[in-house]
């Protein structure tokens, strides 16, 4: 069996306000930080460093797609391939 060669690409954009938007989107949500970001999968401090913007090395797509699903809003953050 042949060996297989992975390559991972690595892209990131910056997104202004990223952090304002979630923070409002989920205020006007009933559910707890505490509820939202267990759905996510994230911790709650995590949560609150997104809102604030100070998360080191940004947040994974995976988990934007996430906190978008569970607050049912589209942040509009589109990757150009």
């Amino acid at each position: 069996m042949p060996v297989r060669v992975r390559r991972i690409v690595k892209q990131e954009i910056d997104i202004p306000g990223l952090g304002e938007q979630i923070k409002k989107a989920r205020e006007t949500d009933d559910r707890s930080v505490t509820e939202l970001a267990k759905k996510v999968g994230i911790s709650r401090n995590y949560w609150y460093q997104l809102e604030a913007e100070s998360v080191l090395g940004g947040v994974a797509e995976d988990t934007l797609r996430k906190i978008e699903e569970v607050l049912g809003v589209d942040f509009g953050v589109v990757f150009n391939d």
